[in-house]
């Protein structure tokens, strides 16, 4: 029997499909295993075990790694092109194990139980963002239809309602101002949620090291760091910051051929919250940069004479997740490592 390469195991919530492979791509067994006794089972197996990064990957990483199993996690959009044949659990695992066994996908990194609950954070702030939005959209619309407008924005929208409500000549009837009042006590609630998301966020930055050393880098506060830190870990999966900056899609986007190269606007390809933080954290950056000497402003404002004050927050956002790579990998303060490179 052939020697084991790697293992590919298709994840669910019961019953796990695995597939292992030799070093030639040859099937050397299939196997079907339950919840309690997937990890007894591959306890006795060799080789690379792999799995799609989905709901429990990294719970069931954590738990290979502590038998001292090796584990890789890789993209699921990527493991799609080695779908082949009917869809199913085996195939599902087969493409998962080629995937690695052809070593072209870099695989995620392993996230803590530390980086996960911060990670579990941010997406229950993101949700409630998006509710506050819809809730805002949502009353504004109400308004428009009896003839009342309030300016886009959260800003204006917190001003102006309480405002509408207690204006007795803008006829509005007494049941429509009793459901605006209701939603407006939702928007309060959520915005008193949100507030208290946002302070363990940055408390918790302000007990982590690498966070405190990002946000020594313009245009990281806390959330940026916090988020970059999650998603980044040590940076040992990337070589250079320009693969990090690519693998958030600030690089731009290439349609070559016949040896003529074709750049678009960037890729937009990997995880499209942290993109936004940075770009928002690149803009706030911007704003203070006209007026000062350092490397990092003169070379924003020369891109931003050159292509537009736009298209320079992109190529900021993606120069500080470059630079945010580098203060993780050499465990050092933005300024340390500019005293280093200067």
């Amino acid at each position: 029997m052939a020697k084991v390469k790697t293992i590919g195991v298709d994840l669910a919530k019961n019953t796990f499909y695995l597939v292992a492979l030799s070093a030639t791509g040859k099937t050397v067994w299939r196997k079907k295993a339950t919840r309690d006794r997937l990890l007894p089972f591959l306890a006795q197996k060799t080789g690379i075990v792999a799995m799609e990064g989905c709901s429990g990957a990294h719970h069931w990483a954590r738990s290979l790694q502590e038998l001292n199993i090796p584990v890789a996690i890789l993209p699921a959009q990527h493991v799609k092109a080695y779908q082949r044949g009917q869809k199913n659990d085996f195939n599902d695992a087969t493409a998962i194990a080629e995937a690695h066994l052809h070593g072209r996908i870099r695989a995620t990194e392993v996230k803590t139980l530390a980086q996960q609950d911060l990670q579990s954070l941010f997406r229950v702030r993101e949700q409630l963002l998006k509710e506050q939005t819809a809730l805002i959209n949502q009353v504004r619309g109400l308004l428009m239809e009896y003839g009342v407008t309030i300016p886009q924005g959260k800003r204006h929208f917190k001003r102006a309602l309480p405002l509408v409500l207690e204006d007795a000549t803008n006829g509005l009837t007494p049941p429509i101002r009793e459901l605006l009042h209701r939603r407006y006590e939702v928007y309060q609630l959520l915005e008193q949620e949100l507030d208290g998301y946002t302070k363990q966020i940055e408390s918790l930055a302000k007990a982590d090291e690498h966070c405190q050393w990002l946000m020594s880098i313009p245009g990281f506060g806390a959330l940026v760091a916090t988020a970059f830190s999650c998603w980044l870990g040590d940076g040992s999966q990337y070589r250079k910051g320009r693969q990090a900056s690519s693998a958030l899609g600030l690089v731009p986007k290439q349609h070559s051929t016949g040896g003529r190269t074709v750049l678009l606007g960037i890729s937009k390809v990997g995880d499209k919250n942290l993109r936004a933080l940075l770009v928002h954290g690149a803009r706030a950056a911007a704003r203070v940069m006209p007026g000062r000497e350092d490397p990092l402003s003169q070379w924003f404002l020369r891109v931003k004479a050159r292509r537009g004050h736009n298209i320079a927050v992109v190529a900021l956002a993606s120069k500080l997740a470059r630079i945010g790579w580098s203060v993780v990998r050499q465990q050092t303060s933005y300024q340390k490592v500019q005293a280093a490179y200067a």
